[in-house]
């Protein structure tokens, strides 16, 4: 595919999905004043949909505020938006954290992107390049790398950019913005794969059956690899979730 043709979102997206530096928040940027409230909640969905955040992570508007460099109330309207979109739990004079989705709601999220993910990874091959392959298999190098060294936060978000590196081939921005919102969601749950609910596949990882799809332009292969993927690679994360439903949580 041409430069010219690429999805609109390209450019934005491949800056978010560079690998963060700073271990805290790591994809936060300090701002300049232009749409402040707007990019304020750009950067603080991006982080959950990473999972640089954590389930029941409390964030205070005043940190925040000083690691973007903003006054608090962009800050304050990004919170409310993110609560509303179901990724924040805001209690008055309390806390805001991040929400934990429960093993029955990720179960919801999951069927939805078991509908979704192979749609958009079906749209993206015909635009899909060489070049694309090497990049997809250069990042899941990387969470087989974070994997074996046990860098799980690395493993996390390499995960999350091998995804959306694809998707977002797809040309269709209402589908990524949908598949956008079940991440902001479902995104800091991630962190609960590692150790315990670490994926595991009865023959090669999901993701090589993924690139070899892309090579040989085999749409269904590709979307029974994607789907294949979330069940199989997803089923140790599943029990675990159901496991700690048991536990009690923190107010």
């Amino acid at each position: 595919m041409d430069a010219d043709n690429r999805p609109a979102s390209d450019e934005s997206w491949a800056r978010r999905l560079e690998p963060p530096q700073d271990p805290a928040i790591r994809s936060l940027e300090r701002l300049d004043s232009s749409s402040l409230s707007e990019r304020v909640y750009s950067q603080l969905r991006a982080a959950l949909m990473r999972g640089e955040l954590v389930p029941e992570q409390r964030l205070k508007i005043g940190d925040v505020a000083e690691r973007l460099g903003t006054s608090e109330t962009p800050v304050r309207e990004a919170f409310f938006q993110l609560a509303r979109e179901g990724a924040l739990e805001i209690k008055p004079r309390h806390y805001v954290r991040v929400r934990r989705l429960s093993a029955g709601e990720y179960l919801q999220v999951r069927d939805i992107r078991l509908q979704l993910e192979p749609l958009a990874a079906e749209r993206a091959l015909p635009h899909i390049r060489a070049e694309d392959v090497a990049a997809l298999r250069r990042v899941h190098a990387r969470l087989v790398d974070a994997e074996a060294t046990k860098d799980y936060a690395a493993a996390v978000q390499a995960n999350f950019e091998f995804h959306f590196g694809l998707y977002l081939r797809s040309s269709m921005p209402i589908l990524i913005e949908t598949l956008e919102s079940l991440w902001v969601r479902a995104g800091p749950l991630f962190n609960f794969l590692y150790p315990h609910g670490h994926p595991t596949y009865d023959g090669p990882h999901q993701h090589e059956t993924v690139l070899a799809a892309l090579e040989r332009q085999d749409s269904y292969m590709l979307r029974e690899a994607i789907r294949q993927d979330l069940v199989e690679g997803g089923r140790n994360f599943v029990r675990h979730l159901q496991a700690m439903e048991s536990s009690p949580k923190k107010d």
